[in-house]
C-alpha cells in the first residue's frame, strides 16, 4: 500500500510511540505465558528456574519473532496497528529488511536501560526519531 507524502512527513507523537509499546506489552505476556506453559510442559511440569540462560534466550527470540515478522510483514505490529503508527526505511519507505528488523529490536531493548531515554530523544530529534529509529535507519510514520 502506497504512503501518502504528506503523511509519511509528519513525525509521530512520543505519547502515541509509547501507547503502541505499551499496547504491544500486553501482546508479549500473552505470548510469553503460551511459551512459559509449553516450556514447562517440556521440562516435565516443572517450573523453569529464574536464572536459566536457555529459558531468557527463549523468550528473548519469541519476541523477536513478533517484532521482526510484523515490521517485515506489514511495517505494523498489533500496538503500531492500533495507534495507526507503521515503521518504514527512512530513505525509501519501503518494509525493513531483516537488518534493519535486528538493530531496531536490539537498540530498542537498549533504549530503555537509561530510563527510557532512547525513546525520549524522540522529543529532542527534529524528525522525532528515537535511537532505535536512528540505529536501523528507519522511521514511523502515521496512516
Amino acid at each position: 500500500m502506497p504512503t501518502s507524502p504528506t503523511l509519511a512527513g509528519r513525525p509521530v507523537a512520543l505519547g502515541r510511540r509509547l501507547a503502541a509499546i505499551f499496547y504491544d506489552a500486553l501482546a508479549l505476556i500473552g505470548i510469553w505465558f503460551v511459551a512459559g506453559a509449553a516450556a514447562v510442559a517440556f521440562h516435565h511440569g516443572e517450573a523453569m528456574p529464574a536464572s536459566s540462560a536457555g529459558f531468557s534466550l527463549y523468550l528473548a527470540l519469541l519476541s523477536y519473532a513478533y517484532f521482526g515478522l510484523s515490521w517485515r510483514r506489514g511495517g505494523q505490529t498489533l500496538g503500531m496497528k492500533t495507534w495507526r503508527i507503521k515503521v518504514v526505511d527512512a530513505a525509501t519507505l519501503a518494509p525493513l529488511s531483516w537488518r534493519q528488523s535486528v538493530l531496531r529490536y536490539t537498540v530498542g531493548l537498549l533504549a530503555w536501560l537509561p530510563l527510557g531515554f532512547g525513546y525520549w530523544w524522540a522529543l529532542t530529534d527534529p524528525l522525532g526519531r528515537g535511537w532505535p529509529d536512528r540505529a536501523s535507519a528507519t522511521r514511523l510514520i502515521r496512516v
